[in-house]
């Protein structure tokens, strides 16, 4: 019978268009019910219930309007062939009431068989839309029963696990878990039995071929009509590719911290490279103070040897810290860069000021004062000035007494929306030429020493009463560092 429905809704569908089917079918329905009614004697008492019936089908099968068309033709017939007098359209008060009533209920019926096939067939849509995006999605959709074995298996699936769907329906589920993860399925299993929901997370299963297949996996229980737990549904997204991209960008992450890591030792050891070159010149054109550069020299040889020693990580600063004079590390400093001063026509402007004392590391402080002045030195032209004062001071923010060291030159400057990047680690307002490690490691060096620096820069040009001119153009480092101050330990 389900058989016959169908292929009668089938045959339907493809003349819909055609009037005289739908119309000609509530036609012949009335006819069957009439002959029905003439040859059937126990029907023959029943003739509008027969019609009535004949009714409901062209409502079933046939729409809303030949159904009305049905209930027409029928009252007509009641009238003509079951109602007396017989083959006249005459009718009397109580059989026009009984009409009436058939009519009545004959529309209430088309109305709700119309309500119901519309819902069916929204229902039925529904149902193949939800089959289609589960047939078709691209995440492993799949079920099992309450046994543990495979009931439904889209083609996602296939394609995920190398199983075709009429290899996998009626498989156990374990078949897919890898030995060391049972203890995970079992987990799973427990929630689904409370009725939870096991949300996504990362894990592996089998394939056909027995290779393991990231993927994430969710899993939700399968409910019947009545609210029981009739199975689970679960849903895998294959994370191979995503996986192999997370692999690359951790290779790609190693990569550059080498890389940063060989800028920062070459950023590190070119300054005291570069100042074992001036001091080798020094010492070839001032043979009086030979062996004074060549002893600085030796230092900065092995300033260099502990700077690799120390980024390698093979040693840590075990020295204590000592009582050093800025100032006269300031000179020596200006010292080392005299060849490079001299190169490019800088005057140098010395203003130092009582005696001062801190307690640090010289290496370090040289290191810093070094990357502040190379800087400066850098950011101006040809015949430029720099100033250096070194003064005892006392903190304003922390009353702490100290030292205040400050370098000023008349270079280029530094544009205002560059200032708060300066220190960040391999920011450059250099270019090609910079690496982007000075201002960052003297800043670590000021912080390790308890102090703080500051930078103030004007790189701005205007217009004044018609006539162009340049305002004046520089940068000040200003370095605090207190007089006794904990040494903190920095990695």
């Amino acid at each position: 019978m389900s058989e016959f429905r169908t292929n009668l809704k089938i045959w339907i569908a493809k003349n819909r268009y055609s009037p005289l089917i739908p119309y000609g079918g509530a036609a012949i329905a009335v006819w069957v019910a009439l002959s029905f009614w003439t040859f059937t004697p126990a029907l023959h008492r029943h003739p509008f219930l027969l019609l009535l019936a004949a009714v409901l089908f062209s409502a079933r099968f046939l729409g809303f309007g030949p159904a009305l068309f049905c209930a027409l033709l029928s009252a007509a017939c009641l009238d003509f062939f079951a109602l007396p007098p017989y083959f006249t359209f005459g009718v009397s008060g109580a059989d026009l009431e009984r009409l009436v009533a058939f009519l009545a209920i004959a529309v209430f019926v088309v109305s709700m068989a119309r309500q119901k096939t519309l819902a069916e067939l929204r229902a039925d849509r529904t149902t193949r839309e939800m089959a289609a995006i589960v047939e078709y999605s691209c995440d492993a959709i799949y079920s099992s029963g309450p046994a543990g074995t495979i009931t439904s298996w889209n083609r996602a699936s296939e394609l995920l696990y190398g199983y075709t769907a009429e290899e996998a329906v009626g498989l156990p589920i374990a078949r897919l878990v890898p030995s060391d993860r049972l203890e995970d399925m079992e987990r799973n299993l427990t929630i689904l039995s409370t009725g939870g929901l096991v949300p996504s997370y990362r894990t592996e299963r089998l394939r056909k071929d027995g290779t393991l297949c990231p993927l994430l996996l969710s899993i939700s229980p399968l409910r019947n009509a009545r609210g029981e737990i009739v199975g689970a549904s679960a849903i895998a997204r294959d994370i191979s590719a995503e996986r192999q991209a997370e692999e690359a960008v951790r290779r790609t992450d190693k990569l550059a911290t080498a890389g940063r890591l060989a800028a920062s030792i070459a950023h590190e050891i070119n300054n005291p490279l570069e100042a074992i070159i001036n001091l080798l010149y020094l010492a070839r054109h001032d043979s009086r103070h030979a062996l004074q550069y060549l002893t600085q020299a030796e230092q900065e040889v092995g300033r260099v040897a502990r700077l690799a020693q120390q980024t390698l990580g093979f040693v840590r600063e075990t020295n204590s810290a000592d009582s050093m004079d800025p100032a006269a590390i300031m000179d020596q400093t200006l010292q080392l860069y005299s060849r490079k001063l001299g190169d490019r026509q800088i005057r140098v402007t010395r203003r130092y000021r009582g005696h001062c004392h801190v307690s640090g590391y010289s290496g370090e402080l040289r290191q810093l004062l070094a990357n502040v002045v190379v800087n400066a030195v850098d950011a101006m032209p040809v015949g430029g000035s720099l100033q250096v004062r070194v003064a005892p001071v006392r903190a304003r923010s922390s009353r702490n007494e100290g030292v205040r060291i400050t370098v000023a030159d008349n270079g280029s400057g530094i544009p205002r929306q560059s200032l708060h990047k300066i220190f960040e680690p391999f920011y450059t307002t250099k270019k090609d030429t910079g690496t982007g490690l000075g201002l960052w490691v003297s800043r670590g060096i000021v912080e390790k020493h308890g102090g703080s620096i500051r930078v103030r820069s004007r790189s701005e040009s205007g217009r004044e009463s018609g006539r162009e001119f340049v305002r004046t153009t520089g940068t000040v480092f200003s370095i605090f560092l207190p007089n006794r101050q904990p040494i903190s330990r920095v990695a």
